[in-house]
């Protein structure tokens, strides 16, 4: 094995990469299916294990070329390695194998699609499922990875994205909300829905992925020197805070505290830390977690109530705006001052990163809904439409579509 291969460094990739698929499957499978009707609970896991992989074939035929391939313009990268053809054990990335870092870049591209699943949930075609995630792979999560984390216009000015913000949260958030508006509401929204069937299952799903999140964060700096050990707690600082924010808020405003509101608070949490985790300390840890635990709080309400969007299991309200806050806050909570490790572009201010940040959400969550949206109308014309009847909406899609049933009682 080619000495610049460190085998610490190794076997930590390996772990992580392991953690994040765990996160997906089965943790967001099971967090999301434990908030549907049990009549529905079946199709959000076979969604999420079909888009986990539809995502990961696209990305070894074409996707890591294109992300992370020699930039055109800084725009796309030149397709090198279709189908891993090239990458052999002599070829290193950093200190890791090309590709351990190919395949760790693989479970990002599929968490991504998999968790706008939420926002259409239980009135989708399966068919519409698969052609939107996968064109989305392609067309939204790719570029904006090789703007970020390649040679791309967005890397070149100085963004700064520790574990995902951008392509993940930003542009994941904009596209839900696109899916929501266009497939439109459940039937019987706002006022005749279900609570959550299972909120156990839920808990469950809630905890893997807190547990695959220190793969997602611990394994972006792609070694075990001390980015790794610091991405780790301030991930798990983040949690926490943003777990005892929901409740406390909940608590106030509706005299109750819920297993639901607990876990949401978690995700909260957890989706803020992602851009920041390798570059703030514990006091921008836990102030990042209790702000953007309270924003998102708020939001869900803002979304559904004020905006009718039913954006379902609110993945722009908790994941697409708490990623966004996360990045926002970062060039202020990265100072000394604030306990962080001062990452800001050298000879560049607080305003001028804010700058950079607001210009990379925007430009993410632009492209992402107009992508989105084409993506979208392209499936309604080759489908005929990409929501259920109503009839087997009311019978569930477990049964209508997928012929099997979650629970025999």
């Amino acid at each position: 094995m080619p000495s610049a291969i460190d085998t610490g460094d190794t076997a930590w990739i390996l772990t992580a990469t392991t953690f994040v698929l765990f996160m997906t499957l089965p943790g967001l499978a099971m967090y999301y299916s434990g908030m549907v009707t049990s009549k529905s609970v079946l199709s959000v896991v076979i969604q999420c294990f079909a888009i986990a992989a539809i995502a990961s074939l696209i990305w070894l035929i074409v996707g890591y070329g294109l992300a992370y391939g020699e930039s055109f313009g800084g725009l796309i990268g030149v397709l090198e390695n279709p189908f891993f053809l090239e990458i052999d054990e002599t070829r290193v990335r950093g200190t890791i194998p090309e590709v351990l870092f190919a395949i760790f870049q693989m479970t990002f591209a599929m968490t991504a699609p998999a968790i706008i699943v939420g926002a259409y949930v239980e009135r989708t075609k399966f068919s519409a499922v698969m052609i939107f995630s996968g064109a989305w792979s392609l067309l939204v999560y790719i570029p904006i990875c090789h703007w970020v984390w390649g040679d791309g216009w967005l890397n070149r000015l100085g963004v700064m994205d520790f574990a995902g913000g951008f392509a993940l949260h930003a542009a994941v958030g904009a596209s839900a909300l696109v899916a929501a508006l266009v497939i439109g509401q459940r039937l019987g929204f706002p006022n005749r829905l279900s609570p959550p069937h299972n909120p156990g299952m839920t808990a469950a799903g809630a905890g893997m992925m807190w547990v695959g999140w220190f793969g997602f964060n611990g394994g972006s700096g792609f070694s075990t020197e001390a980015h790794a050990s610091i991405a780790i707690a301030m991930t798990h600082i983040s949690a926490c805070a943003a777990a005892l924010t929901w409740v406390t808020l909940e608590r106030l405003i509706y005299r109750r505290t819920s297993l639901i509101g607990m876990v949401t608070g978690v995700m909260a949490g957890l989706a803020a830390i992602t851009p920041a985790s390798g570059f703030i300390g514990p006091a921008g840890a836990l102030l990042l977690g209790v702000s953007s635990s309270a924003i998102c709080f708020f939001a869900i309400g803002i979304v559904r109530d004020r905006l009718g969007i039913d954006d379902s299991l609110n993945v722009f309200a908790v994941h697409g705006l708490g990623g966004i806050i996360g990045l926002l806050l970062l060039p202020i909570l990265a100072l000394e001052a604030l306990g962080g490790f001062d990452y800001n572009v050298p000879g560049r201010s607080v305003l001028a990163q804010f700058g950079v940040q607001i210009l990379g959400v925007a430009v993410s969550m632009l492209w992402a809904a107009l992508i989105s949206f084409l993506i979208l109308q392209a499936a309604s014309k080759i489908l005929g439409g990409i929501r259920v009847d109503p009839e087997d909406e009311i019978v569930g899609l477990d049964l209508a579509i997928h012929g099997e049933r979650g629970y025999d009682l």
